[in-house]
């Protein structure tokens, strides 16, 4: 048997390349005349510069940048590949992982690490610039990123916003950099289909688990909602609805608004450039994984566009994951899945699952009957 190994990370226990390893040598175990391929994948979340740069090659730096919040700063990395392409990946400067989320986090938190990384690549003369967006802890719009790139957010007085969330509240002018911003083109890797604003806009779908009160709530929205106001009178550009917009606590908006950047399906470009498909014409079955699984899935996560890939080769996808949170009946049978298993115990607190991952994962997939 061939077995191709698309693990995603379990964000907070296991790296992609992590898991790889674990799987590879308990299927030799299980299976001593096993052949493996090793493909660690990612959606445009956490893991995706390392997954990008193994594949593509090229050189990685680092830059001290803003974090999640104005006052931590952080040690960033991003690649820039043999094919001169720029990878940013967006938790590396602004992720949940740098802070505990708390209310007081999320009111103040800020995407102006993305903008000062945006502006390290620019010096490269890149061809292009993708930008994974998964795994943030901010919900300014994207604010401060735009900030970072030389356009002036200003109160009613005339003076800079302050960074964060509700601080838009006191927005009143925005205006574009006074110098030409030219930059190359700029794609922004996504998982989530959600608009800015809204029921299932960033706020009401993401803030609580970046550490949003539920009094909080109307808030960061109204914040938002007139961010989104200003900048369609000031720039007379609307994209506040468009699918996606929402991602990385609206910083797609930003991206999209401020430097024309084409948002995408993040596992479908990452599958096509890391060339997955010539890796799926050679195997006999795939092995994926997610640290949770649940409705959001269907709608661009790493298991979906793996097993949508595989259907068209009819190869089988066997899942593991570390939660499955709905009925797994039909979520395998939505994703068309071989076989889903969770690999943690119910009675596991999610830290005590996350700190046994490894020993979990790799008993789960010695047991399988693939």
């Amino acid at each position: 048997m061939k077995y191709l190994l698309a693990p995603n990370a379990m964000k907070g226990a296991l790296t992609a390349q992590k898991i790889a390893t674990i799987l590879s040598k308990t299927i030799r175990r299980k299976d001593p005349s096993a052949e493996i391929i090793m493909a660690p994948i990612a959606d445009g979340g956490n893991g995706t510069l390392e997954c990008l740069m193994d594949a593509l090659g090229g050189t990685i730096y680092e830059r001290e940048v803003t974090g999640p919040i104005p006052t931590i700063k952080v040690k960033a990395r991003y690649g820039i590949t043999r094919q001169n392409r720029a990878i940013i990946e967006s938790a590396e400067a602004i992720g949940l992982h740098l802070l505990t989320p708390t209310p007081e986090t999320i009111a103040a938190s800020t995407s102006r690490g993305i903008g000062e990384l945006l502006s390290a690549v620019m010096e490269h003369s890149c061809t292009e610039i993708w930008i994974g967006l998964g795994g943030t802890a901010t919900n300014d719009g994207g604010a401060g990123a735009g900030a970072a790139l030389g356009f002036s957010l200003l109160d009613q007085h005339g003076d800079p916003l302050r960074d964060g969330s509700i601080p838009l509240l006191q927005l009143n002018r925005i205006l574009p950099p006074t110098s030409n911003n030219q930059h190359c083109p700029i794609t922004i890797l996504s998982d989530v289909q959600n608009p800015l604003l809204g029921e299932s806009g960033a706020t009401y779908t993401f803030a609580r688990q970046k550490g949003a009160s539920d009094d909080q709530l109307p808030y960061l929205e109204s914040a938002l909602h007139h961010f989104a106001e200003t900048v369609r009178s000031d720039l007379q550009k609307d994209f506040s609805t468009a699918p996606g917009s929402g991602a990385a606590g609206g910083l797609a908006y930003e991206l999209m608004t401020f430097c024309n950047a084409t948002l995408v399906s993040g596992i479908d470009h990452i599958l096509d450039a890391t060339d997955f498909e010539t890796e799926i014409t050679e195997c006999d079955l795939i092995v994926t994984t997610e640290g949770m699984l649940d409705g959001q899935t269907l709608f661009g996560k790493g298991i979906a566009g793996i097993a949508r890939r595989a259907q068209q080769f009819q190869k089988p996808v066997h899942a593991f994951v570390g939660r499955i949170n709905g009925d797994a009946d039909e979520l395998r049978t939505a994703l068309q899945l071989a076989s889903l298993t969770q690999i943690s115990p119910e009675e596991l607190t999610t830290p005590e699952a996350m700190r046994d991952a490894s020993w979990l994962l790799a008993d789960a997939v010695f047991h399988h009957h693939f």
